[in-house]
């Protein structure tokens, strides 16, 4: 099977297509996501590790409102800094908190654009969402429609160069769904490889370091293990 360095989706077309319908899903992922934390409350568990609902949301609101903070988020030297300004936002009252999510960005930041606000949220938002509800006791892998998978498989491949920056080994997807089906994609290069063959949604929750559902992981047990325990 061939290794394409671009997803078949990659075209000035299927781009403004995905430019017309993902703000619905940037939206419409942080609605879900905050009426599920009014339901279960700021003390509930999270695929996050070590981070309750409370620790998601001040994660969430200092991201966007806290360029300050936020650099540590990418930066480990300023990690301490994020780490004391999201405490400061978590002791917030909850619905406020959650209020704060709801409403996104202020103004002044570059994630009210809507075009920033696609390109920051749309995976960050889905993920997040499926941090809480992959948490409780039942749940199940959501059916995405046709064109959320086409907006989440344009966008992986910048997410990549982020998540797979400390990968050890090489990595492969091959969707199976969404317009590159069945079509392997190389993410990062390495002596060795693993290939990860799955539904669009879960072969991202994997490269966010989440359990999935339905992904199958090719390659060594060695370098199956280094592709999971590596640091997001």
């Amino acid at each position: 099977m061939p290794v394409e360095q671009q997803p078949a989706a990659f075209s000035i077309r299927s781009y403004y297509v995905a430019m017309s319908s993902t703000e619905r899903y940037s939206r419409s992922e942080r609605a879900a996501l905050c009426n599920l934390l009014t339901e279960v409350g700021p003390d509930a568990p999270t695929r996050c590790e070590g981070w309750t609902t409370r620790d998601l949301a001040a994660h969430l609101v200092i991201r966007e409102s806290r360029p300050d903070a936020g650099i540590g988020l990418v930066i480990p030297a300023f990690a301490s800094w994020t780490r004391k300004v999201q405490d400061q936002a978590s002791t917030k009252n909850w619905p406020d908190l959650i209020s704060e999510v709801r409403h996104g960005p202020p103004k002044w930041s570059p994630a009210a654009i809507p075009a920033v606000d696609e390109a920051m949220n749309t995976i960050e938002y889905f993920v997040h969402h499926e941090d809480v509800r992959r948490a409780r006791p039942e749940w199940g892998v959501r059916q995405l429609d046709a064109d959320f998978t086409a907006d989440l498989w344009s966008r992986l491949p910048t997410f990549a160069k982020l998540l797979t920056r400390s990968s050890p080994v090489g990595i492969v997807v091959c969707p199976t769904d969404g317009p590159a089906a069945n079509t392997d994609l190389r993410l990062r290069d390495g002596k060795s490889s693993v290939r990860l063959s799955g539904p669009v949604g879960e072969l991202v929750l994997a490269l966010f370091g989440r359990a999935t559902r339905g992904v199958d992981m090719m390659g060594s047990e060695q370098d199956i293990a280094a592709f999971i325990a590596y640091p997001r």
